[in-house]
């Protein structure tokens, strides 16, 4: 029988899962978790879906020998390329960020005009519009890999005027021609671009996330642009799925009992994390796992 007190653990590619580390910090404050930020072999995003399935499968493998309950997919490309054949692969439950994010976007357009920024590799799965499309057949999307967000994010550039610029080559079509009325930020390194991505192009939060906006900017379109964090839709999945599987934990947990593991950089990792989760984090582990 599983100890409703272990752990959960959480992978990324590298630094973006913080998002969703974050997120379930704050909305699930008794669940202690493990990260995995793969920072060695990051970015999974131009890599084949057999590679993004063999490392998905090895963190996996080392989360589980730690003795976690359940996994969160805390990357777009692993949860889009490699969750049917993780959770093939274990006996515990295994959750990625792309459903949610999906169901999130249906719940919040009146259009059904959805677009979506991500990965190449998130982008050319078409597994956000497959779910979409299930939920509302009529749903007309909209993909765009918008690669360099993640540079710039993680060289700190979160309202640089390079960062400005790349927001409007990236977006300014699919608002124009596309005329979304959602948008979906498909990396978990978007959340961290949230704020400077709703002032240039118009956009406000859905009304079921962390940080609902209070005003309607308009975009080029003539209306607001709804952006959708899949981050906080996956935290609150996540807490829908221990609450059914009867595996939550009623011990509330501190910032010293979750535990971060990384591939490759861990002071760069603590350093990043820290800023990013909004706590001190005392120590990175270093785990190569090839």
């Amino acid at each position: 029988m599983c100890d409703n007190n272990l752990p959960i653990g959480v992978f990324d590619s590298g630094f973006g899962g913080l998002t969703v580390a974050r997120e379930i910090f704050r909305n699930l404050p008794n669940e202690k978790i493990i990260y995995y930020g793969d920072t060695a072999r990051v970015p999974y995003g131009n890599k084949s879906q057999d590679t993004v399935i063999r490392y998905s499968k090895q963190i996996s493998r080392f989360l589980i020998s730690k003795g976690v309950k359940a996994i969160v997919i805390a990357c777009n490309t692993a949860s889009a390329l490699a969750l049917d054949a993780v959770q093939a692969s274990c006996s515990i439950p295994v959750i990625g960020v792309v459903k949610p994010g999906a169901d999130a976007a249906v719940r919040a357009s009146a259009s059904g005009r959805i677009g979506i920024i991500g990965t190449s590799g998130t982008i050319a799965s078409g597994l956000y519009d497959r779910y979409i499309k299930e939920l509302l057949p009529s749903a007309q999307v909209f993909g765009k890999a918008c690669p360099l967000f993640v540079h710039l994010v993680e060289e700190g550039m979160i309202d640089d005027s390079v960062t400005v610029e790349m927001i409007h080559r990236y977006l300014d079509g699919m608002i124009s021609r596309d005329n979304i009325d959602t948008l979906i930020l498909g990396c978990t390194h978007y959340p961290l671009l949230r704020s400077v991505i709703a002032r240039e192009i118009g956009g406000v939060y859905a009304d079921f996330t962390d940080n609902a906006s209070d005003s309607s900017p308009c975009s080029r379109s003539g209306h607001p642009i709804t952006l959708v964090n899949p981050a906080y839709t996956t935290a609150k999945a996540l807490a829908g799925l221990l609450n059914e599987k009867g595996l939550a934990s009623d011990i509330p947990v501190s910032p010293h009992d979750h535990e971060f593991f990384c591939s490759d950089g861990p002071d760069n990792f603590r350093s990043f994390a820290s800023e990013v989760l909004n706590m001190q984090i005392d120590r990175v582990h270093l785990k190569v796992l090839e």
